[in-house]
């Protein structure tokens, strides 16, 4: 009811009647509006406040999620850019990179790897372009040796958050072998591949490792490489329960020939030498130059001892042939020393050193053989040890004595000259003669110690003879071939007269014809200084080399001494006495005096008066003194009835 108009609040009520049954009495209730809706309105209002505030937080929620959309469009936007600007910058450059996503199964266990993206030098590295690679499976790329290896990589890098290795990828349609850097960071459940071609690094150092295990000259094997080949084969011998040999060989005569023919001539020898072991041996078994004139063959899988002796034996034979080189020929032999393997030695460096042993017992037994190990040896060897070690401390505490033979002129009958010659006096042993010590001395390199200290001490014997007055005459040093070669003979020569103070004139420099055989401007160089010096020179032993008269003559040498051997079958035949005739006519045609070595007979000077031999030396003359008072002491003269009629 309408409350302006019935009630005198004003206020509108609900107003309601009944008849009461039964009673004349009419049943009337209200309510007042504003009371019954009261919280109605309330309800009202609190639901448009709450409808306000969440409409308000919907709002704002909107307007965070649009912001956050905005940014992560922005920011994947970005990332795509970067991964652009990295693939385009890495399009130029040697680097290959790919994104790998692991495939799962339902256990969680890696089973693959795909490809989700790749610049197009990654995708290059598997042969595809950059749209074919995404997607690809590692199981798909190459063959399965390869898949194997690099989903190992693969799964080692998801494993552990990186990985780095190389890898081996299948020879390129032209045939080159190709390697890969490969580079591997777990990034987000996912792999950042880096990939880098390393082919040419791998060839360079391959080269490098080439060069370091192969003899430059030969080109067969060096020692290097048989330091890592050898202790392999004893492994594989070991694990199969087998046999294996090792042959040490020696060339026979090469330091002669090397000297007599030179060193470019001895490189050929060198080479050829090579190339005969190679033609000698089995396919499978290995060849290689330890150094200087030793090589080594390595045998595996032989049988029996047997089997060794046969390839040494084919050896032998295969050097019965002489060399020819552009030099001259030569004849060259070997020899074998052999060590097997388990009987001999256990280890790589005990069977190389037993062979060794061997090769030197053969040396010791007269060369051109082989010979198995065999323990006794290494007495032979010890002994050898120790004369090279008593040789050594010999010329450090100067246990050499000079000797003195004199020379003598066929015409006059007085001595001429005489020649130094070096003795050791052992203190257990005593006197030893050159022959017993001088070929270890040149074998091991002593010779130029020793040389330098015979230089010496003959100036210091000059020098006292001068100092104690009386006539003298010169006195003449041998000078090996491997001292000439390799000492600065010239330096000595020049260091000792200065320190003894003598006169050049009283020195005579003998060499050998091998001596003289290397590059003739470095020979006549040396030569030339010598004789600035104002000393005189002299062919030592000719004969016995291979050098003409015409090359010592261009050579300015003063004296030829004609070897023993020579002298020796003068009386025994027209021949022989002829052959030094020509000797002498030629010698003298040339401006060089002549002096026959080894006289020990009386017929054998009366021929050499007859061929008109300028000097004589040799036992009949006189036997090789120690040193007297006065250098007057050592020169003995001819009887006048055998004194030659100018």
């Amino acid at each position: 009811m309408d409350g302006g108009t019935s009630f005198g609040d004003k206020r509108n009520r609900y107003v309601g009647w009944q008849f009461v049954e039964g009673y004349p009495v009419i049943a009337i209730a209200g309510l007042d509006q504003e009371e019954v809706l009261a919280p109605y309105w309330k309800s009202r209002q609190a639901s448009i406040r709450n409808a306000a505030g969440t409409t308000l937080a919907l709002l704002l929620f909107t307007f965070i999620a649009m912001a956050l959309s905005v940014r992560l469009a922005w920011r994947k936007y970005q990332l795509d850019l970067v991964k652009a600007t990295y693939r385009k910058a890495t399009e130029g450059g040697s680097e290959g990179f790919y994104i790998a996503r692991p495939i799962r199964n339902e256990a969680g266990e890696i089973m693959d790897f795909q490809a989700i993206d790749c610049n197009e030098r990654g995708a290059a590295f598997f042969r595809l372009r950059r749209k074919e690679f995404i997607g690809q499976m590692t199981s798909s790329l190459y063959d399965q040796g390869v898949v194997q290896a690099l989903r190992g990589m693969l799964t080692k890098a998801m494993e552990t958050g990186r990985y780095e290795g190389e890898l081996a990828l299948p020879v390129d349609p032209r045939g080159h072998e190709r390697f890969v850097q490969f580079k591997a960071v777990r990034s987000d459940g996912d792999l950042a591949v880096t990939l880098r071609d390393i082919t040419h690094e791998k060839q360079h150092l391959r080269n490098l490792e080439q060069r370091s295990n192969e003899d430059l000259l030969t080109g067969l094997p060096n020692r290097s490489w048989v330091n890592t080949f050898l202790p392999d084969a004893v492994a594989r011998a070991v694990s199969c329960n087998g046999m294996l040999a090792v042959l040490f060989i020696d060339l026979d005569g090469f330091k002669e020939v090397n000297d007599r023919l030179g060193h470019a001539a001895g490189d050929d020898i060198l080479r050829n030498a090579g190339r005969r072991l190679k033609e000698a041996v089995r396919p499978h078994d290995n060849v290689a130059r330890l150094g200087g004139d030793e090589f080594i063959v390595i045998l595996e899988e032989i049988r029996q001892e047997s089997d060794a002796a046969h390839v040494a034996e084919r050896v032998l034979h295969a050097f019965k042939e002489i060399f020819r080189v552009r030099q001259g020929v030569a004849s060259i032999g070997t020899s074998i020393g052999i060590s097997i393997f388990p009987n001999d030695a256990k280890d790589a460096g005990a069977l190389l050193q037993n062979a060794d042993i061997a090769m030197y017992a053969v040396k010791t037994r007269g060369k051109h053989y082989y010979q198995f190990f065999n323990p006794a040896f290494y007495d032979a060897l010890q002994s050898r040890m120790k004369r090279e070690s008593d040789l050594r401390y010999a010329i450090e505490n100067d246990q050499f004595i000079m000797y003195y033979q004199a020379r003598l002129d066929m015409a006059t009958g007085r001595t001429s000259s005489m020649e130094a010659l070096v003795r050791w006096m052992h203190p257990s042993e005593g006197l030893i003669e050159p022959r017993e010590f001088i070929p270890l001395a040149e074998e091991t390199g002593l010779i130029l110690e020793l040389g330098e200290l015979v230089i010496d001490k003959v100036c210091a014997q000059i020098g006292k003879w001068m100092r104690d007055g009386g006539p003298m005459v010169p006195v003449s040093i041998n000078v090996s071939s491997r001292q000439f070669n390799e000492a600065d003979i010239p330096k000595m020569l020049f260091d000792a007269l200065a320190k003894h103070a003598i006169d050049a004139s009283l020195v005579e420099v003998e060499l050998t014809e091998s001596a003289v055989m290397g590059n003739i401007e470095d020979v006549s160089d040396a030569i030339n200084v010598i004789h600035g010096l104002g000393i005189k020179l002299l062919v030592d032993d000719f004969g016995t080399g291979y050098s003409s008269l015409s090359k010592l003559q261009r050579l300015d040498f003063d004296i030829l001494k004609v070897d023993k051997s020579f002298t020796e079958q003068l009386g025994k035949g027209k021949h022989e006495q002829v052959f030094f005739s020509a000797i002498i006519t030629m010698a003298h045609a040339l401006g060089m005096r002549v002096v026959a070595e080894g006289v020990e007979k009386k017929e054998q000077l009366d021929i050499l008066r007859e061929l008109l031999c300028d000097e004589i030396q040799g036992f009949y003359i006189s036997h090789p003194l120690a040193p007297t008072q006065a250098q007057s002491g050592l020169c003995q003269g001819l009887p006048k009835n055998m004194v030659a009629v100018q």
